[in-house]
């Protein structure tokens, strides 16, 4: 289990598994597998993974894992491995074209979002949920995993149509980014079949290859003895076993099977630079690749420690770095360093920096002056105290959660062990080596460690990417290659001194306050919610749930925000509570809180929206305290640090400084403007003048104005929290709270969008591709019953966007329907169609989109149709239930809306109410072909010259 994925814990549960840690661990021995896990191998040679877990109930991840992916392609095979997995979906033994995702689709299974498949270096992966609400699904999800594994049938018209979809989803990748790594990659990879091998592959064998070419990819490579099988959910072992042998046991290896190798990685032999420039590129950043090496397996306990104390340095030096962003005028915007994995086998040191306005020079010492600095003189006791109280704890979170947690995180877990041997001994065994082995672990050892593995002057690669200089831009910031190299040269020599640690407060508050009380208190109990009325007028719902066994989640909301801030203060408004948020609370700035907080599981931020305001946390539940100490001190103890607002601002400007190059960002900017003008209020896309509208102190103020008073304002809290326990808790942090009087009511500034037909079109861009946006905007009587109408009328033409502009036309990879409707500030709707295209086939897809919302008012949906939408939204509906975060929206939702919050026990029924009739009327009323704004982003013309110029540059 990686230690990133580790999840959440209740801090009591340590008391309860502290006696594993009683039992004697030997490094030398060899790490176990998890027991509650069965992990098998047919004759075969197909390997499964099979768990019994019941989150969320009545479904269960089947997988599909093959160790074949575009490092196996032959030359004439490029793009072939990811063209067999779009495959799989189009005619196989037991399923005709198109027949898969319809029945999927029929039992509750939404394309894109539930079933799903990816293809990358080393592997394809297809994912299938299943609900195991009726005994046929499993048994049909299981034929389709075998089909998938030696069925398909690669009819010729159907590869022929699948060609159009896989270069559109080529085509969405074009860009900037593709067009400088084709560049970076070689280099990055030291010349090996990697860069050789992208997983799209090459457009002109896409265009033309032979169906017998892509027959033999799948012949020679989909085999039992490369393949996994995993089913992890509420399904019976031996059931699963079984089937897995029923469905697999009778596959064949080829009787002279093709030896399957993996790509090598050269060592690098000498110090280079590589600088790529791209008129498109929307930032600078400048990257160092040291020495690539083999990445050893962890195979035994002591492995597993190594692992552990890798974690420990990684998150300390991350630390560092973090605070180098702090300064007034940080040497780059965002930065750091770290060992990590480059591809299957293989890790490496890397350095990286998103440049700021100080550009290479700064960006490159600080980097290798902070690595030297670690290396030389290592870490403090307290860096390496606070590093190991916080991977200890989520160690117990993980373990605490072990009955809570989602399938599909353990089949995730278990794919990367049949990939890449990634040990899977199961959290028991993990907190227990963690409660063992951390406390071992000395300073004296973490900085030998890091003495080893930073390295120390070695060949490397140093990068540097970024925008085309402009012509006749003197300033540029674009060094050359050997600019980089003496760069890096010179960080290399300055003299670096051992880090000073700063002295912080070492707690957030002293003590709870004084003299809150609860006046009243009542129980929903048709929900389980109970209500609070403080004594300062403050009211409080609270959910407790036992959906996870350590998580409080908490919100807030009352109407006000940007809107009753004049136009001179917008971006004061708009910005003031990032500006807050990056100064820290009372006498501790960002980096002390967190130091502050090691070891505990906590994260309070407030917002200021453009029509209410409020606060958002979460926390384990033994820390709600300082969660709630966290919203006291946004109320009574802000912090005003010029040194930090200089940095958050200049940062921002940086990041927005080169957005527009983006063709991206010009097509939502104009979107934005065709639809509502261009007022102050409308928030398109941020440029770097919009900061120098933003000053320290009016920000300050905004903020304080709406912030520095409770009144009228609602808590929400949900999660593994005992009321009894809780109340005395909120009593004292909420309940004395400031409610001063202040405005607690938006103000509708008559922001609306433009009525009738607007067609805008927009050239940006280099690359040969448009994107269609259509959006029917307009004013509603809201109600609850016509925003799911309007959701099911968006959810069942997005069917038809999938099975007509996809499937029929290969027109379009991805896109579709999103509709809102919302009451605040007027009752209001939106029907938005978002379609990436070839910019030839814009008037056709156009064309396309409008036959299909035609039909739909003439005709309405099929029952069938409307069916696979209601089923999915009933079986979403029935997972989401038991999730802290859907209370959660839900009871904040019910407080802005004004409705009453059991609101949600009528869910299904509502749904099941919706009528093909309903949707029809829908689609007459809301999809009005007389008001709607369409814009197509085009590519920029071509200058009618005789050169050709490149829009990526490689010095």
């Amino acid at each position: 289990m990686k230690l990133s994925k580790l999840r959440l814990i209740s801090g009591a549960v340590l008391l309860a598994c502290a006696c594993m840690a009683q039992a004697e661990i030997r490094l030398s021995d060899p790490l176990p597998l998890a027991p509650e896990v069965t992990v098998g191998k047919l004759p075969n040679g197909l390997t499964y993974y099979i768990k019994k877990n019941e989150r969320p109930a009545q479904k269960v991840e089947l997988r599909l894992v093959v160790k074949a992916g575009s490092i196996l392609e032959d030359e004439d095979q490029q793009g072939l491995a990811h063209f067999t997995e779009h495959m799989a979906f189009n005619g196989s033994t037991h399923f005709k074209r198109n027949e898969l995702i319809s029945y999927l689709q029929s039992i509750g299974v939404k394309f894109g979002a539930d079933l799903n498949a990816y293809t990358s270096f080393d592997e394809t992966v297809y994912v299938l949920p299943i609900p195991t609400t009726n005994k046929e699904n499993l048994e049909k999800g299981f034929l389709v995993l075998e089909d998938w594994a030696h069925g398909l049938k690669f009819n010729p018209a159907d590869i022929n149509s699948e060609r159009g979809i896989i270069l559109e989803e080529a085509r969405l990748g074009k860009g900037a980014n593709d067009r400088m790594n084709k560049l970076l990659y070689p280099k990055l990879l030291n010349g090996s079949r990697y860069a050789e091998r992208m997983p799209i592959g090459k457009e002109s064998i896409l265009k033309t290859f032979k169906p017998a070419t892509i027959k033999r990819f799948y012949n020679d490579w989909y085999r039992p003895d490369l393949m996994a099988v995993m089913v992890v959910g509420d399904v019976d072992p031996k059931q699963a076993e079984a089937m897995i042998r029923q469905h697999f046991g009778k596959l064949t290896n080829p009787p002279k099977p093709r030896p399957r190798l993996y790509a090598e990685v050269p060592q690098r032999s000498q110090t280079e630079a590589l600088v790529i420039t791209d008129k498109e590129a929307p930032d600078d950043t400048v990257f160092i690749r040291y020495p690539i090496r083999p990445a050893p397996e962890a195979v035994t306990i002591a492995d597993y420690r190594r692992q552990m104390i890798e974690n420990l340095y990684g998150q300390m030096l991350s630390a560092r770095m973090q605070e180098l962003t702090q300064q007034a005028n940080p040497p780059f915007i965002q930065g750091g360093s770290s060992m990590g994995k480059l591809v299957r086998g293989y890790e490496s040191f890397s350095a990286y920096a998103l440049l700021g306005k100080g550009g290479v020079q700064p960006a490159i010492d600080a980097l290798v002056q902070e690595d030297e600095r670690a290396r030389r003189y290592g870490f403090t006791q307290d860096e390496l105290d606070r590093a190991r109280k916080n991977m200890l704890r989520n160690y117990e979170r993980a373990y605490s959660e072990r009955d809570k947690s989602d399938s599909a995180g353990f089949v995730a877990e278990y794919s990367r062990n049949f990939l890449e041997q990634e040990a899977i001994p199961g959290i028991a065994n993990e907190l227990m080596y963690a409660q063992e082995l951390l406390p071992q672990v000395t300073l004296q050892e973490i900085n030998e460690t890091v003495a080893r593995v930073i390295p120390d002057q070695q060949k490397k690669l140093v990068v540097f990417m970024g925008a085309t200089p402009k012509p006749g831009d003197k300033a540029s910031t674009v060094p050359t290659q050997q600019q980089l190299l003496d760069a890096v040269a010179q960080a290399e020599q300055k003299k670096v001194e051992p880090r000073a640690e700063k002295a912080f407060a070492s707690k957030l508050m002293d003590g709870p306050p004084a003299g809150g009380s609860i006046v009243s208190e009542t129980l929903n109990s048709a929900i389980g919610v109970t209500e609070l009325k403080l004594g300062n007028g403050v009211r409080v719902l609270l959910k407790p749930t036992d959906f996870k066994n350590d998580q409080v989640l908490m919100g807030s909301t009352r109407f006000g925000g940007q809107s009753l801030f004049g136009d001179a203060d917008i971006y004061n408004a708009r910005y003031a509570s990032a500006v807050i948020g990056s100064m820290g609370l009372k006498d501790l700035a960002p980096l002390d809180l967190q130091k502050v907080l090691a070891g505990k599981t906590v994260n309070v931020g407030a917002s200021l929206g453009e029509l209410s305001e409020g606060f958002g946390g979460s926390s384990s539940s033994a820390d709600v305290e300082s969660m709630l100490q966290m919203v006291n001190l946004y109320f009574t103890h802000l912090r005003k640090d010029a040194g930090l607002y200089q940095s958050f601002i200049g940062k921002q400007q940086d990041l927005a400084k080169n957005i527009m190059l983006q063709p991206e960002a010009v097509f939502y900017d104009a979107i934005q403007h065709a639809t509502f003008g261009d007022g102050p209020r409308v928030e398109g896309v941020p440029r770097a003048a919009d900061f120098d509208k933003v000053s320290l102190e009016r920000a300050f103020d905004v903020f304080q104005q709406r912030f520095s008073s409770a009144r009228d304002m609602t808590f929400v809290f949900t999660g593994s929290f005992d009321v009894d326990k809780i109340k005395p808790l909120i009593a004292s942090y909420l309940g004395t709270l400031p409610v001063t009087d202040l405005p607690h009511a938006y103000r509708d500034l008559g922001l609306r969008p433009v009525a009738g037909v607007v067609k805008k079109d927009v050239r940006a861009g280099s690359e040969p591709k448009s994107t269609i946006s259509i959006t029917f905007n307009g004013g509603v009587a809201y109600t609850d019953e016509q925003k799911l109408t309007l959701q099911a009328l968006g959810e069942v033409l997005n069917l038809k966007v999938i099975e007509v502009l996809r499937e029929k036309m290969s027109m379009i990879y991805g896109g579709g329907f999103e509709t809102t409707m919302g009451q605040h500030p007027y009752g209001h709707y939106s029907v938005a169609l978002t379609l990436p295209t070839a910019p030839e086939n814009v008037d056709k897809v156009i064309a396309a989109a409008f036959a299909e919302i035609n039909k739909m008012k003439a005709d309405g949906p099929t029952a069938a149709d409307l069916d696979k939408v209601k089923l999915n939204w009933i079986t979403r509906h029935q997972k989401s239930m038991q999730e802290n975060n859907y209370w959660m929206n839900q009871l904040v939702g019910s407080v802005t809306q004004g409705r009453d919050p059991a609101q949600i026990l009528q869910f299904e029924q509502r749904v099941n109410a919706i009528t093909p009739q309903a949707l029809k009327l829908a689609a007459q009323r809301y999809l009005d072909m007389n008001n709607y704004v369409q814009v197509v982003l085009y590519p920029e013309a071509k200058k009618l010259s005789g050169s050709k110029v490149s829009p990526v540059k490689v010095r």
